[in-house]
This record gives structure tokens, C-alpha cells and sequence, in this order.
């Protein structure tokens, strides 16, 4: 038997019919040149055009600078004037400080314009006073005497000014300055010693030559020394010590009258008379040269006859410093033999006699003198001997320069 189906009451829809319920209706025909004309209108209405940026970033920077404050823009005109305010003053600085120099190098006859710098600012209203608080001028190669000085530099305080305006100063007055003033070892070495001696600086006050003096066609060793001292209130003396010249290898002259001065074996020079015969008896066969060594004639006699006697006498400590201590100037004119058997050549003896410790010292001099000014007073304060040369410290007061 057969199980009974059950109706349902709630039939379900049918899906064609929901689609046919969706419909609108037949689509409207639209032609195609009215729709083109519609693309067109939309088209024209959204044109497109570059940005205007120029306009844009004018506008906008424009804008930034208006919205600053009053406070804000009235400093940043300040700070222009300021700027152009000490540019100009500071070309009024470099235009006085021309000015001087020109006028400085005319009145004191200079080869070329000193540097002048002109301290304190501003410098305008310093001129409106008609007072400067400084000014420097650096004035190189200054002749003194033999020698030139490489650089005079000096400093004036507190300068009162005779002027009408910037162009028209006449003069000035200088209460107090100080200054340097510098000799170098370079200038010295080129005009002393014509590039056959050069200076040295050796402690604080001294100075040592070395090099070479040529004397009757021989070039002798010179050295010496020279000691740096104040000589007065504006004068520099030295005094030159330590002299000599050395023959070689053989003798030492040292300039001047005492035992210890004049022409002296070297004890390379004693030492070859113990060594060569020939030319130990051509000394002691001069009576004169045995009686200031002091050696008695007997022990001559037998030295100049016997050759073991002579090295024996030759060979001894006490012959040595006998030798050593023998003038060879006082005998040289005498004896010119014996002085050509020693290895000497006359002429330069000859020459050596002349060259006496004066004429020496003055081609080794460093003095110097400041010159004095017309009205004030300069004086030198400190004397020093540093590695490149000479520096002299210097102070004044009561100059006047100009009208």
C-alpha cells in the first residue's frame, strides 16, 4: 500500500516571472548625434590649463613677509644699515690708512710706503673726536749705519689729530708708542760678511761668526764672537771677542799684543817638528827663536848633531809648549826661511801683522744707532739675541708728525 503524498499549501514562485517583474520596459533610442553633443558640452565645461605657479609663488611669498611681525622686520632693517654703516666706515679705514702711508714714505725719505693700521672702531667717530685710540706702522728695511734693519715696527696710543675731516689731516701728536725693531742674521750674513761669514745667535746677548777672511790670497778660517749691549738710550754696540784665524792646520792668529795673542803652532804644528827633522833643525838653528822657547844651547848642540838627541828633545811634553808659546810674528820678518821650512808663507805673515784686532772687529760690528727725532723722545728698552736674529724693543713719547 501506498504512502499518501501531502499537498503543500504555499506553492513556490517562479523564477521567470520574478524577471519579467525587473523589466522597465523597451530601452529609448537615442541618437548618435545628440550623444555626441552631449560629449562634447561636458568636454568644454572641464578644460584643462597649466598652473599658474609664477603667480602662485609670488603671491605666497608675498604673503610669508607680510605675516611677520613689525618687531621682526624692523631688526632685519637695522641689521642693513648696520652692514652698510661699517662698510663705509671701514673703506674710510682703508682710505686713511692709505693716505698715511704715502705721506710717512715722503717724509721720511722710505724706498717703498710703510704698513699702517689703524685700531678702534668705529673708525668715523674717532676721526669726529679727532683721536685715534692706535695706530701701527711697519716700516721694512730701514738703513742704520752698515747695516740695514729689517723691520721697524711701533705702535702709537692714544693719537690726537690735526685735521678738517677725513682729506685734509695735517699732522698728529703721539703722547707714547712702543715698538720692535729687528736686525735678522740673513741681512747681517749679506752685508757683513759677503757671503763668507754668517752670524749666529748664541745665548740672549751673544752672537758667533764663522766663516772664512781672505788675507794675502789665503782663505783663513775666521771665528769669533760678538756681545750684544745697549749702548745709551737709542744706540746697540758689540763687542767683538774671541778672535782667530786659523792657517790651516798649522797655526792660529789671534789679533792683539798679550802673551796669548798673535801667531801660535797649532799642536797638530808642534807635533810635526817631532815628526820632521828638516823641520825642527831649521827652528832651532836660529838663536834667537832657542833663546825665547828657552831651551839651553848645549841641549841644542846636541839635537842638531845627533838625530836621537833631536827627537828625543822634540819628542818631549815640555818642547811642545814651548813651541806652542812661540810668537811666529815677531820672528817672521827675520827669519823668512825658516818661516817658508815651517810651511808659512811670509807675505801672509806679513799681511797678518797688519790686521790688528780693530780692523777685525770693525768688519764684525753690529752696532747701530736709532735717530733722534726732531721733537720727543725714543729710547731703546730691551736688547735680545733670538734665533733669526736681533730684536731691540723701543719706546717714545711726545712725538709730533707733520703740522
Amino acid at each position: 500500500m501506498r504512502t499518501p503524498h501531502h499537498l503543500d499549501a504555499h506553492p513556490r514562485p517562479n523564477p521567470y516571472e520574478e524577471l519579467a517583474a525587473l523589466d522597465d520596459g523597451p530601452l529609448e533610442e537615442t541618437p548618435l548625434e545628440e550623444f555626441l553633443t552631449e560629449e562634447r558640452d561636458a568636454g568644454a565645461e572641464d578644460a584643462w590649463a597649466p598652473p599658474d605657479h609664477r603667480r602662485g609663488g609670488k603671491r605666497r611669498r608675498k604673503n610669508r613677509f607680510a605675516g611677520l611681525p613689525l618687531a621682526v622686520k624692523a631688526v632685519v632693517g637695522l641689521v642693513v644699515l648696520a652692514s652698510f654703516a661699517a662698510l663705509g666706515d671701514r673703506w674710510a679705514v682703508l682710505y686713511a690708512e692709505h693716505r698715511a702711508a704715502d705721506t710717512l714714505k715722503d717724509r721720511l725719505d722710505l724706498a717703498a710706503a710703510p704698513e699702517v693700521e689703524i685700531g678702534g672702531f668705529p673708525f668715523l667717530t674717532q676721526l669726529a673726536d679727532k683721536r685715534l685710540d692706535s695706530v701701527k706702522v711697519t716700516v721694512p728695511d730701514v738703513a742704520a749705519d752698515r747695516v740695514s734693519l729689517a723691520k721697524v715696527s711701533a705702535t702709537a696710543h692714544d693719537v690726537t689729530l690735526n685735521a678738517d675731516g677725513l682729506t685734509s689731516v695735517r699732522g698728529a701728536h703721539v703722547p707714547r708708542f712702543d715698538g720692535d725693531v729687528q736686525l735678522t742674521f740673513a741681512d747681517l750674513n749679506r752685508e757683513l760678511g759677503a757671503s763668507q761669514v754668517t752670524f749666529t745667535g748664541e745665548g740672549r746677548d751673544k752672537v758667533r761668526a764663522n766663516g772664512t777672511l781672505p788675507v794675502a790670497g789665503h782663505n783663513l778660517r775666521l771665528r769669533a764672537e760678538a756681545r750684544i749691549q745697549r749702548q745709551g738710550e737709542r744706540g746697540i754696540a758689540t763687542e767683538i771677542g774671541k778672535m782667530r784665524l786659523d792657517i790651516g792646520d798649522l797655526a792660529t792668529y789671534r789679533p792683539g799684543t798679550r802673551a796669548s795673542e798673535g801667531l801660535h803652532l797649532t799642536p797638530k804644528g808642534t807635533a810635526d817638528l817631532a815628526r820632521e827633522t828638516r823641520k825642527a833643525k831649521a827652528l832651532l838653528s836660529v838663536p834667537a827663536i832657542v833663546q825665547r822657547m828657552g831651551v839651553p844651547e848645549a841641549t841644542v848642540r846636541e839635537a842638531l848633531a845627533d838625530d836621537g838627541k833631536l827627537a828625543e828633545l822634540t819628542g818631549s811634553p815640555r818642547f811642545a809648549r814651548q813651541a806652542a808659546g812661540l810668537n811666529l810674528i815677531d820672528l817672521a820678518l827675520e827669519n823668512p826661511d825658516v818661516m817658508r821650512r815651517l810651511g808659512l808663507d811670509p807675505n801672509l805673515l806679513d799681511s797678518l801683522s797688519g790686521l790688528t784686532r780693530p780692523v777685525l772687529a770693525d768688519r764684525l760690528s753690529l752696532a747701530f744707532e736709532l735717530p733722534e727725532p726732531e721733537q720727543g723722545d725714543v729710547r731703546l728698552r730691551d736688547v735680545r739675541v733670538e734665533e733669526d736674529g736681533i730684536r731691540v724693543r723701543v719706546s717714545g713719547s711726545g712725538l709730533t708728525v707733520g703740522g
